[in-house]
């Protein structure tokens, strides 16, 4: 079965958006877990517009399954992940004020980088992951850097399946693989949703985790947190 990460970026913003602790991220964190996801995902950003990073800490203490912090390598994120020791790193080519992640690394031009900030993650027995875009090159680029995962960004595959275009999974399930092939463990996430997610599953070989946040929220706030990480689980089964 592959694993399902929630990310829990957007109550950060919801509780954010009126200051207070409205609703309570870490109980949030808890009740999802106990609905049967099998992961949290955070993603702190230099200006704390959602997570902040004392979240991050605050939620070492309380998740149970498994912490995925994302974030783009800068000094005070590679810090604060060392502070932490989250289960899994997912580094995440960033711009400093991008509204959301809308790129993967291109691994053969920042291929020594990323090596160096792998190698010290690795070092604390933190596991890695590279977001990555679905181009057999940045595949190959990422076993290079020593990563452990590849995060396939799946924006293109999500547009595609919306327009009813069904043949935008196959630069993925190449990629994937790819990956396989290398010995590269293989995650995927953005924009995911209930409409997209099985045949994404289903295509897709070796699919270890998806980490799905927006869509998620958004569904639950018709359908209820319970009854939609349910159906999650059922479709990544």
């Amino acid at each position: 079965m592959t694993k399902l990460s929630v990310n829990i970026n957007k109550i950060a913003t919801l509780r954010n958006s009126r200051g207070g602790n409205v609703p309570n991220l870490l109980r949030v964190a808890q009740d999802i877990e106990s609905m049967g996801a099998q992961g949290i995902t955070i993603h702190p950003r230099p200006d704390e517009r959602h997570i902040k990073y004392q979240d991050a800490r605050d939620l070492k203490g309380v998740v149970q399954t498994e912490l995925n912090i994302e974030g783009n390598p800068i000094e005070k994120f590679i810090t604060l992940v060392l502070e932490i020791q989250p289960t899994q790193v997912t580094l995440v080519p960033d711009a400093v004020d991008a509204i959301t992640s809308n790129a993967g690394w291109d691994t053969l031009k920042h291929g020594k980088f990323l090596k160096e900030t792998i190698r010290v993650f690795k070092e604390r027995g933190i596991r890695t992951s590279i977001f990555v875009d679905p181009d057999i090159a940045m595949v190959e680029g990422a076993l290079q850097t020593g990563t452990d995962r590849i995060e396939l960004y799946t924006e293109a595959y999500s547009k595609s399946y919306e327009s009813g275009d069904l043949n935008g999974i196959t630069p993925f399930i190449m990629a994937a693989k790819r990956a396989t092939e290398l010995g590269i463990g293989l995650n995927a996430g953005h924009d995911l949703n209930l409409e997209n997610i099985q045949f994404f599953r289903e295509q897709i070989p070796n699919l270890l985790e998806v980490s799905i946040g927006h869509a998620l929220v958004s569904e639950s706030l018709y359908f209820g947190f319970k009854h939609v990480i349910g159906k999650y689980l059922e479709k990544l089964k």
